[in-house]
Formats: structure tokens, sequence, C-alpha cells
């Protein structure tokens, strides 16, 4: 099992890497790099939610949602 988890961490660093390559392409790099570390975060506290049982109480989902509209918010003043 530890050799399960070693790789899917290095799958998924190698194709958060290249995504966020990709996205620099198109995007500044403080605000895809910003965009970036959100996703994670957002993901981060999903899984936290749903894998292992952490409390979704009202103003920690205001605050995630807050997270995700600045996200969103930055990738349309990008342009």
């Amino acid at each position: 099992e530890p050799l399960f988890r070693s790789s899917g961490f290095l799958a998924s660093t190698v194709l958060s890497m290249t995504l966020l390559a990709k996205a620099v392409q198109t995007l500044p790099l403080g605000n895809a790099y910003a965009i970036w570390t959100g996703i994670g975060a957002v993901g981060t506290v999903l899984i936290g939610i749903f894998v292992f049982k952490e409390p979704a109480t009202p103003i920690r989902l205001f605050f995630l949602f807050a997270l995700i509209a600045s996200l969103i918010g930055l990738k349309v003043v990008s342009y």
C-alpha cells in the first residue's frame, strides 16, 4: 500500500505541475499560481469534509464559497 500511495502522489504531482505550466501560457504567473493553490485548498477542504467526515459548518462553507468566488474572479479579470 505505501507504494500505491507514493505512485498516486507522484502521478498527481506531475499532472498538477503540467497543468500549471499549461495555465501559465495563457494567464499571468501570479494569477495562475493563486488559482492553482486555491484549487488545491478547495480540494483539500472537500476531501476533509467528504472522506474524513470533518464538520461542514455554515461559516466554513461560507469561506469555502468565498474562496471559490475569488478564484473565479481572478480568472475573469486575467484577460
